[in-house]
């Protein structure tokens, strides 16, 4: 009976619509459901900290103004546990109970797609930053706004980069041969698509294209048909998760490829914690603190990087620094729009034309982000180098990848 009364009371709740806004006092309170436990834990953490970071910052250089006051900023923050079913239940609880009216995203594609139809449903606008899937753009959300490039871009670059290589190499990009290991989850499909429609642009066959479990927990059956097809690229999505464990396996099995690119390589941590394993390896990015952005409230890319790692005591991911940029936008969107009313703030995130040191925000008419291009790292001497875009490479791409027999060990 008790339980009837509070799904009734819940019920209820949903069918009024928005409480009053979660402004109290001097404090703007943004609402997340954030995977800190569950498979996506490591990245959800970073979100967190990403999130932490920017709100730490703006504080205290004197919060957020609006209308002649001063605002703090705060989160209220709910463990999605991974599970898309929780977070669309959480966000509708940040919404109707605790009277939220700004959302930040959760952590992957799929759970800021259980989520957008919540904050859609009630007008509440939401700045992700960690759900990449091109699908989120083609539902017509109005309150939708992600300031990270969709997930189709992200391994495309390498391909292109490929398609380069072989040019400078006197090779016809036709002739490269790709072999593709894939998650089976929208982030990761999206991936994939990308990287079809960039394979096609240059002609190149795809000779492995394997569907990894979402555990991505074992790739050998995959390395073991690389060793005997011998591709010229070899291309992994699998979140850090699948990053951690392609990264172990070839280096186990010692498959030797002239190009391997991954996603998730940065918040694996591979080149800290794999050493010699992970040299080589290119790694798909939305951002670096080698980068020449730049903003009012933390400096440079590099000076983020530097205060992150003081406050947390690791580099910063790109998942840590699009999290913290998803605040940067609603402080302008705040400031810029004058106004802390749903619509109005909406309209302003619609108009929002930012420079971050996360790379510029321009929204489309879809809510993705069409300023900020994707880089390439290259894992070199146990450290991250951007190669590719060549406008921002720090370093030269080395290529083809030494064979495992010439490293020593």
């Amino acid at each position: 009976m008790r339980k009837a009364i509070m799904f009734g009371i819940f019920v209820a709740l949903a069918l009024v619509g928005p409480a009053e806004a979660k402004v109290e006092g001097d404090t703007i309170t943004l609402g997340a459901a954030v995977s800190l436990t569950g498979r996506y834990a490591t990245e959800g953490g970073q979100t967190r900290h990403g999130y932490d970071l920017a709100v730490k910052r703006i504080n205290e250089m004197g919060g957020v103004k609006v209308g002649g006051k001063s605002y703090k900023l705060d989160i209220r923050y709910y463990d999605d546990e991974s599970s898309n079913d929780r977070a669309a239940a959480l966000a509708e609880r940040l919404i109707n109970q605790d009277g939220i009216k700004f959302v930040l995203g959760p952590y992957s594609s799929p759970l800021t797609g259980a989520v957008a139809p919540i904050t859609e449903r009630f007008k509440i606008p939401m700045v992700e930053a960690n759900g990449a899937s091109r699908s989120l753009f083609t539902k017509g959300y109005r309150y939708l706004f992600a300031v990270l490039s969709t997930s189709d871009q992200y391994l495309s670059s390498a391909v292109d980069l490929a398609a380069e290589r072989a040019k400078e190499d006197g090779r016809a990009p036709a002739s490269v041969r790709l072999a593709l290991a894939m998650g089976d989850d929208s982030f990761s499909l999206d991936v994939r698509a990308g990287i079809l429609e960039a394979a096609k642009a240059h002609n190149m066959q795809i000779v492995i294209d394997d569907k990894v479990p979402d555990g991505f927990t074992d790739i050998s059956a995959t390395l073991a048909r690389v060793k005997a097809v011998k591709p010229d690229v070899l291309l992994i999505s699998g979140h850090a998760k699948g990053a951690a464990t392609a990264t172990r396996q070839i280096a186990e099995a010692k498959v030797d490829v002239p190009m391997l690119a991954m996603t998730h390589c940065d918040s694996a941590q591979i080149a800290e914690k794999m050493g010699a394993a992970a040299e080589y390896t290119l790694c798909a990015s939305q951002w670096a603190p080698t980068l020449t952005y730049s903003d009012k409230w933390f400096g440079s890319a590099q000076k983020y990087d530097e205060l992150f790692r003081k406050t947390y005591n690791y580099d910063a991911s790109y998942q840590a620094a699009e999290s913290s940029a998803a605040v940067l936008v609603y402080v302008d969107a705040f400031e810029r729009g004058q106004s802390l009313d749903t619509e109005k703030v909406r309209d302003s995130l619609a108009a929002t034309n930012l420079a971050t040191f996360y790379g510029p925000v321009k929204f489309d008419d879809t809510g993705k982000n069409t300023g900020k291009p994707m880089v390439l790292f290259q894992v070199l001497g146990g450290d991250y180098k951007v190669v590719a875009p060549t406008k921002w490479a720090v370093a030269k791409l080395v290529h083809p990848r030494p064979p495992w027999s010439k490293r020593g060990s």
